[in-house]
């Protein structure tokens, strides 16, 4: 029995080591949920949120950095405080539960390269027009594996979407062109009587000067399931691709349908805007 006993042990020892880690990286803005998951005050000033996070077995290490951002730098006034912990997660299909206390984060996994952070309700998280609620993997494997999809609803007369993203959205700026960010306001509009894609304007960092581009938009239906909203050129030929995760959140992809992974200040997700914001 005692040779069993040690037998198991180091077993169990080695499984555990060897299970691979899996670290995490995004800036997102400092909903309800997530500051009390973190016990941030809901009367402290939060511009956003900069995450570092571990998932290890059945065990999370979560490191945050918060404040107020410090213009025309991507850090915080003073370095803003800094979070550090570790807890329990654990599992169920694509969606983790972290511990802290009596306290819960609810996430999905996307991808092996995106988790995304859930509401209470077990929505997916909208962000605003500075950063959204998408981490990335720091050591992404490209998969185009997609965990969560959605059904195409009615559409409506228009659907705007915006968001800050990295600079590697394909096709959009030219190699060894100086960027550290892309702007992106889009505008979607439809025939909500028929019930068909019609035309968008796009705007943000590589048009602001060019009032915008527009074009024809239309509904691809990907594989397993996906939705993809393909904007096309003045040749129809398809520039811009948006996976729908729901109706309030986009995420950017290439042309064979990979989702795209950001870096610790922008993921490459659009989220929904109420107003039309025309620039």
């Amino acid at each position: 029995m005692n040779i069993i006993s040690a037998f198991l042990s180091v077993f169990l020892f080695v499984s555990c080591a060897n299970a691979k880690e899996k670290s995490y990286t995004g800036s997102t803005p400092a909903a309800p949920v997530i500051r009390t998951f973190l016990g941030i005050p809901l009367s402290d000033s939060v511009d956003f949120i900069r995450w570092k996070l571990i998932l290890h077995n059945k065990l999370y290490q979560i490191e945050c950095n918060y404040g107020i951002g410090k213009p025309n730098t991507n850090g915080f006034f003073d370095g803003g405080k800094k979070i550090e912990w570790s807890g329990k997660l654990s599992k169920e299909k694509n969606f983790f539960q972290l511990r802290n206390g009596n306290k819960v984060l609810k996430i999905a996994e996307l991808n092996e390269d995106l988790l995304h952070l859930l509401d209470a309700d077990n929505s997916l998280l909208v962000g605003n027009g500075g950063w959204s609620y998408t981490l990335t993997n720091l050591s992404p494997s490209g998969t185009d594996q997609v965990n969560i999809t959605t059904k195409q609803t009615a559409l409506k007369d228009s659907m705007a979407f915006q968001g800050r993203t990295p600079c590697h959205v394909p096709g959009i700026i030219a190699p060894g062109t100086l960027c550290y960010k892309l702007k992106w306001y889009l505008v979607l509009y439809a025939n909500a009587e028929k019930n068909e894609p019609g035309t968008y304007r796009v705007f943000g960092t590589t048009w602001r000067e060019k009032g915008g581009r527009q074009g024809n938009w239309k509904i691809i239906n990907g594989k397993n399931g996906r939705i993809i909203y393909q904007l096309n050129d003045d040749k129809g030929n398809g520039f811009l691709f948006l996976l729908k995760l729901d109706e309030h959140i986009l995420v950017f992809t290439d042309a064979s349908g990979k989702l795209l992974a950001g870096d610790e200040d922008f993921s490459y997700t659009l989220n929904s805007s109420s107003f039309l914001n025309i620039y």
